[in-house]
């Protein structure tokens, strides 16, 4: 009876463990306060693509999320130039990623491609830039890859 008991309790225990676990994952994230998720700066109406109303939230691969229209528009510029294949103003734009930071999820070598994001009054190529998955995701760096945000359109 005593068995029994315990077995009925780790099996209840584990369910609301993954409830709340599933939860969690479905629910916006809300932003910090001062970050650019928080503070609208650009007009919606700019953004590329007319995805500019997607939610910004924590998605399964746990990197923060920011919104297409929360991005600089010279990211909006870079962005448009990855969907048509360019051609981009730097030799490097296209290069491979390595992540060695390991700050995206793992995926095999030559998975991730970089591109540059145009810094206005920059003598060099800056620090922002856009990383590109092969399935489509994107990824939103404006310190030189030491965080990321994944990119909703």
């Amino acid at each position: 009876m005593q068995s029994l008991k315990r077995i009925l309790s780790g099996i209840i225990g584990l369910v609301v463990l993954l409830g709340i676990v599933w939860l969690t994952t479905q629910m916006p994230a809300s932003p910090a306060p001062g970050s650019p998720v928080a503070q609208a700066t650009n007009s919606p109406a700019a953004a590329p693509a007319s995805r500019a109303t997607a939610t910004p939230r924590l998605v399964t691969d746990g990197l923060p999320a920011i919104a297409v229209d929360r991005l600089p528009p010279e990211a909006w510029d870079t962005i448009a130039l990855i969907d048509r294949g360019g051609p981009f103003p730097y030799q490097k734009d296209g290069a491979t990623f390595g992540n060695r930071e390991r700050l995206l999820p793992r995926q095999p070598s030559g998975y991730y491609r970089e591109y540059t994001i145009i810094t206005p009054g920059s003598a060099d190529r800056g620090a922002r830039r856009i990383v590109a998955g092969d399935a489509g995701e994107l990824y939103y760096t404006d310190d030189h890859y030491a965080s990321f945000r994944r990119v909703v359109r």
